[in-house]
């Protein structure tokens, strides 16, 4: 079932110098399942080799029996949750990939997305290079071992410097594990300790439920060395202006994170204080389409005065499939998801508030369902500016032709959705939200304005190919 959503991006963790490396990596991976519900793996280092295990399907699911363990010794590990975003969906595209090449074993695990991987790709497999999978994380393996550097700093700075677009990635060998983070800092990356032990995640919540200190972030275009002497800090790239993705804040961390020096959940409730301002409209109750939009309704009905509800209920223990009666229910796929609750809607004027309009037709379901649960009016109101292009680092999004904002005005969509009314953050209501001191925010799903080029054509260019039928 599609639910009409941006998918999420990866998720990687890591930690250093510890007993129960890799348990605590399981439990880090499943604090940030949110980022990928696809796959997940772990490889663990014992100080002579890497071990590996990984499978499709949740954390929970892949490491819930404890005999796993047994399989992943050492005071190291490293671990990926994964929503593809480059490669197919199957099991040889799982990661952390783990290779074998001259200089002993190493295993990756990468968040994000690179542009130019298909023109190295090419460049690598007219020399001989052979891929045993379809991501792109690979590429940064080949060029890797074919470095004739002796240094693994170097090693990785060579690779990552012929590569373009997002990435965070974890490295990990038999006695080190190295932590990296884009120029652009598009994705969040933060260090934390543990004891003795060093600790890499994406989000600041996966540190809290190991009960690790949070340090600092990984500083956009830095690259973290951890061994048995400590840890050292590199800058090796070349300097540009950071961009860090602003739908961070809107849709895909977890509310309890704190990301680019931010809590996400304060910053949300701000989007929809923002958000009254700019749409102040006549309502009996504030509801939030769960879980995306309960901080910007909260925001929203602070600053409005207008009462806030929970009118839609989530069931949370639905699967990523299920199959349904032969006999049609309208709107399946929503309702096995949200339900109305009717003594709270009925003869009600409610404002509905969610974090984004993708194809619209979820929207339109849960407009539907709650006027068939009673509504008097039902008014939508979104804590983003139309989302209208794809994001090419690291968020599965639809194509341009399949965004409903790209091709439909506010009121189009409105009427497509069976809204009363429909409103948007402004852009300038967003950035005045999340605040942009000393930060200048990617905001290229909303804008256009990609921080990246992409090869051979200029981003305008290429999303124009996203407009032919």
């Amino acid at each position: 079932m599609n639910f009409a959503r941006p998918e999420e991006e990866c998720g990687i963790f890591g930690v250093f110098n510890h007993v129960e490396a890799a348990n605590l990596t399981y439990l880090g991976l499943y604090a940030l399942q949110h980022r990928g519900q696809e796959s997940c793996g772990i490889v663990s280092s014992d100080g002579n080799g890497l071990h590996s295990h990984k499978s499709m399907g949740l954390v929970a699911d892949v490491f819930g029996n404890q005999d796993v363990f047994k399989y992943l010794p050492g005071k190291s590990a490293i671990g990926h949750v994964r929503y593809s975003t480059t490669g197919s969906s199957v099991l040889k595209n799982v990661q952390p990939i783990m290779v074998n090449y001259s200089r002993g074993s190493i295993a990756v695990a990468h968040n994000g997305n690179i542009v130019n991987a298909q023109l190295v790709k090419d460049e690598l497999e007219a020399w001989g290079s052979i891929f045993q999978t379809t991501m792109d994380t690979e590429i940064i393996i080949h060029l890797l071992a074919m470095s004739k550097s002796s240094s693994l700093l170097d090693r990785i700075t060579e690779s990552l410097e012929r590569m373009e677009g997002a990435y965070c990635l974890l490295f990990l060998t038999e006695t080190q594990m190295v932590a990296v983070r884009d120029p652009n800092g598009f994705r969040p990356l933060c260090l934390g300790k543990r004891g003795g032990a060093y600790v890499v995640a994406s989000e600041t919540c996966a540190l809290d439920l190991i009960e690790a200190t949070f340090i600092r972030e990984i500083e956009p275009g830095e690259v973290v060395f951890i061994d048995e002497n400590g840890i050292t800090s590199h800058f090796p790239f070349k300097k540009v202006k950071p961009t860090p993705c602003i739908f961070e804040f809107v849709y895909f961390a977890r509310p309890d994170s704190y990301i680019f020096g931010k809590n996400v959940y304060q910053v949300r409730k701000e989007l929809g204080r923002q958000l009254a301002r700019e749409h102040r409209l006549e309502a009996d109750i504030v509801i939030p389409v769960p879980d995306s939009g309960v901080p910007a309704a909260l925001g929203y009905a602070q600053e409005s005065g207008i009462r806030f509800e929970f009118g839609l209920m989530r069931n949370h223990y639905v699967g990523r499939t299920f199959i349904e009666p032969q006999q049609s229910i309208r709107h399946f796929g929503v309702k096995i998801k949200l339900n109305p609750v009717r003594d709270i809607i009925e003869g009600k004027r409610v404002i509905v508030i969610d974090d984004s309009i993708v194809r619209g037709t979820t929207s339109r379901k849960i407009v539907k369902m709650i006027r068939s649960a009673g509504a008097k009016e039902v008014h939508a109101l979104i804590s983003a500016p139309p989302t209208g292009y794809p994001c090419y680092y690291g968020i599965d999004t639809p194509t341009r032709k399949e965004l409903i904002s790209s091709s439909h005005t506010v009121d189009e969509i409105r009427r497509y959705i069976t809204a009363d009314s429909l409103g948007y953050l402004s852009e300038e209501g967003l950035l005045k939200a999340v605040g942009t001191e000393n930060t200048h925010y990617c905001t290229a799903c909303f804008t256009g304005g990609y921080p990246v080029q992409f090869p051979f054509m200029s981003p305008e260019s290429q999303l124009g190919l996203f407009n032919k039928e």
